[in-house]
Parts: C-alpha cells; structure tokens; sequence
C-alpha cells in the first residue's frame, strides 16, 4: 500500500497543487520534479540526467526527429504571430465598421454577435478581445446590454475552438491525444469524435443562438434611446478574413493532398486517415502568417512594427507551449512509473462504468472552475481520464475524453478568474463578476443537458438520440424558465422589426 501511495505521490501532488495554488505550470512542474526523483531512487544526479534526457527524447529519440511535437509546437507559435498581428493592426475596426452598415434590427445585431464568434474560430482569447470590441459600438446602437454582450462572446468563443481541430485549441488537444497509445485511428480522427459528443459545447452554441433569437433572459435593455451611428466609414471584411480562410482552406487542401500521397484507395476518408496532421497544421499556420504580413505590408504598416508584432505573438504562447512539454514529460514519468495500470485496477473495482463520463465531467468542471484554466484541466485530465477510461470500458474511451473536454469549458464558463471570462467581460464593456452571475443560469442548463447526454451514452443509448435528449433538455429548461414565446416581443419593447 506504501509503495503504491509512492507511485502516485506525482499525480496526486500535481491535482492538489493546480486545485490550490491555481497555478497548472508550478503543479506540472513540482509533479514531474517527484516523479523524476521516485524513478532515480531520490539521488539527485540521477534525477537530473533522467530529466535530461527525457526533455530530449521530446524532441530527438531513437535516432529520429519527433517532428510531431515540433510541428505541434510551432503551429502553436505560428498562431500566436498571426492572432498578434490581426489585434495589433485595423482588421477588427475594418471588420466592425463593414458590419455595422449591414445590421438593421436589435435581433440581426444579437445574431450577428454569434456568427462573429463562429468565424473568428483561431483562438479563444482572441475571439472574446476582437468580438466584444467589434460589437460593442454595434450594442449600444442596438440596446444589447453589456452583461449580454459579454455572455454572447464568453458562450461561442471557447466551445466553437473545442469543436475545431484549426483553432489554436486543436494543435494542444490532439498533442495531448497523440500521447495516448492505446487510441485507435490518428489523434485528428480522435479529436473530430471526441467532438462530436462534446454535448456541452454543442448545446451552449444552441442555446447562446436560441437566447439571441428570442431576445431571453436579459430582461429590458439598459438604454431605451436607439444610437444612430454618424460614421460613414465603409470598413471591409477582408483583412480579417482573409488569414482566416486562408487557414481553413488551406489546411483542408494540405492535409487531404498529404493524404492523397500516401493513401491506398482515391478516398477522402482514406485521405484523411492518412494525413501528416502535424505538417499539415505547420504549412497552413505558416501560410497565414505570410498572408497576413503581406496584407499589412501592402496596407502601410511599417516592417519595424510587424517584428515587433511577430515577437510578441511569440510571446503570448509560451506559457501554453511550457505547460505542453511539461505535460509530455509528466506523461512519460507517468509510463515509466506505471500509475495507469494502478489507477485502472482502482478504478475497475470501484468506479462504475455507468457514471464515469458524469464523474468525468463533473470532476473536471470543479478542476476548471478552482483553476480558471480549461487547457490546464486539459493537460491533467487527458491522459488520466483517457487511462481510466480505456480500463473500464474501452468503448467509452472517447466519450470519457469528450467528458473531459466538456467539464473542462463548463467550469472555466463557470469561473471567476478564467482568462476568457474577465477579457470577455471587459471588451464588452460589462463587470467580470457582473458577467459571472448573468452567464451562470445558461451555463448551468447547458451543462445539466449535457449530463443526460452522457449519461445516456453510459447506457449504451444510439447518439442520435443522445444528442435528442440534450437538445430537448436545454430547450425544455429554457421555455420553462424564460418562455420562448412570451418573451419575444417585450424584452425589446417591439424593436425586433424596425429598421435603422
């Protein structure tokens, strides 16, 4: 019992120190430090050439480049010079003034929000920072109240990059996949299913689109006087989305001609099985960035600034890049000290495979909510969850992962100190705690609709009727509650149909 205590003293350091001290890096840290000593037998040269080569083989083993973790590491960097330059140039005040000359009613400027949110997919940070700005000069024209606002872009911005292997989130999941062996098929294919029974995201994108449409749950606008915008400014579109689409279409040409090349069968499914995901994220991230630069080059912008941009987009990624190889390296102390066997024989005699993906949720969502970190309840649960889930029944493996992901947004929705909700809260003009209380009622619907949804999985129910039962659940709980029908009209005393 001693021995086996000893053997999880890195797991079990690393999940009280991120719950205490709400620091995910120390707690990675720290944990890899124990694990490192436990395998050394606690000599402390030992430990450091263990650490050593283990930091190495990250990136060099056996006589080959992992070209995985290096392409995965400088997507995420890539990304992060591209979600610099787009904040620090006129995309979002071109992209703002081109939408404001398209918007006529309170409903369009509601919904108008949440597509926004929809097509700015590269990062979730920068979703919250460029869609409250960009909105709000559009809310105060519209009475959208600022704590509405806020809800709009806080609800689409992190569940619509948990769906999206393109987005800055997909790079850092499917590494954290990619480390799990025992997952069938390739960490892309892996991600795109855990996606599909990610019911929380989902059904927070139906029920943020839902609130918008109908005008619920917000009661009356603070300022009853229509705003009449006097700029005449045009704006365009396209340097915002231009990068943006050149990141979607050309990942999706990318990977499936990597497919194509090395596929058997002229099959797209058979392309994509096949693809080199990591050189497919690092070609079309690299191809952004060029675009980008040449668009602000030709728009005038001065070649000092865009280096200056390009390290600072540097920058802002190495905290989530330290907290990835720290997650790596934790999670092969963890092979080398065999804790998935162990937890999984706990797990098989006392965990109930009918509750593991509510507990998984649930569990998560307190880690996310104490954190305030989704990616750092990410970077813990993953591989733990995935373990315990592969030993109790394997064929919820990746529900249990979807689980994990899903707990992870709810809690961070649900958290005060959430990067997302405090950005979120303030590019929309609104308090943080203001937004806290307003967004938690739908916060809270959407996660009980996603209980049932996996719940319904753990009793071997088809999805579709799965994915039914949350759909009615949330949509029940909000007529209930706020009454689809009977709100429509009088939250926005008649506007819905005036034009301005």
């Amino acid at each position: 019992m001693t021995e086996n205590l000893l053997i999880l003293t890195p797991l079990l350091l690393t999940l009280v120190l991120a719950l205490t001290l709400r620091n995910t890096l120390l707690a990675l840290g720290l944990g890899t430090l124990a694990g490192a000593f436990i395998l050394s037998q606690f000599d402390l040269i030992d430990t450091a050439k263990y650490l050593y080569q283990l930091s190495i083989n990250q990136f060099y083993a056996e006589q080959h480049w992992q070209s995985w973790h290096i392409d995965v590491l400088l997507t995420m960097l890539l990304l992060g010079i591209m979600t610099k330059l787009l904040s620090r140039s006129h995309a979002v005040t071109e992209f703002s003034q081109w939408v404001h000359h398209r918007i006529r009613t309170p409903r369009q400027a509601r919904v108008g929000v949440i597509l926004l949110s929809w097509f700015v997919f590269i990062d979730g940070l920068f979703s919250c920072l460029a869609v409250g700005n960009v909105c709000q000069p559009l809310s105060d024209k519209y009475n959208i109240r600022s704590d509405q606002l806020a809800y709009f872009v806080d609800s689409n911005a992190s569940p619509v990059c948990s769906l999206l292997p393109f987005s800055s989130w997909g790079p850092f999941v499917i590494a954290l996949l990619a480390g799990l062996s025992f997952l069938p098929g390739s960490a892309l294919n892996n991600f795109i299913e855990i996606a599909q029974t990610n019911f929380y995201a989902i059904i927070t994108l139906v029920i943020s689109f839902v609130v918008a449409w109908f005008g619920i749950g917000f009661g009356k606008p603070q300022n009853q006087n229509i705003q009449h915008s006097d700029d005449n400014a045009q704006g365009s579109p396209w340097l915002l989305a231009t990068p943006l689409l050149t990141l979607l279409i050309g990942s999706t040409i990318l990977m499936l001609w990597s497919g194509a090349v090395t596929a058997n069968n002229w099959h797209i499914s058979d392309w994509l099985t096949h693809a080199d995901v990591g050189a497919t994220m690092r070609n079309a991230s690299a191809l952004s960035v060029f675009v980008t630069l040449a668009i602000l080059l030709f728009s005038g912008r001065k070649a000092s600034l865009l280096i200056i941009d390009v390290l600072q987009g540097i920058k802002t990624m190495w905290f989530a890049i330290a907290i990835l190889l720290f997650t790596w390296l934790i999670g092969s102390i963890v092979k080398d000290l065999e804790i998935a066997a162990l937890l999984a024989s706990w797990a098989e005699l006392y965990l109930s495979s009918q509750f593991l993906l509510s507990g998984m949720f649930i569990l998560c969502a307190v880690m996310a909510f104490t954190t305030g970190s989704s990616w750092g309840t990410f970077a813990i649960m993953i591989p733990i969850g995935g373990e315990i889930a592969h030993i109790i029944n394997p064929e919820l493996l990746i529900p249990a992962l979807s689980a994990v992901m899903a707990g992870s947004v709810f809690g961070d929705h649900c958290s005060p100190i959430s990067d997302t909700s405090v950005l979120s809260a303030t590019s929309s003009g609104c308090e943080p705690h203001q937004h806290v209380i307003t967004q938690l009622p739908f916060a809270l619907i959407g996660a009980l609709s996603a209980l049932i949804g996996f719940q319904s999985i753990s009793y071997d129910l088809p999805y579709a009727v799965s994915l039914g039962l949350v759909l009615a659940t949330a949509l029940l709980v909000l007529w209930i509650r706020y009454g689809l029908v009977s709100h429509r009209g009088s939250q926005f005393q008649g506007d819905e149909n005036r034009t301005y």
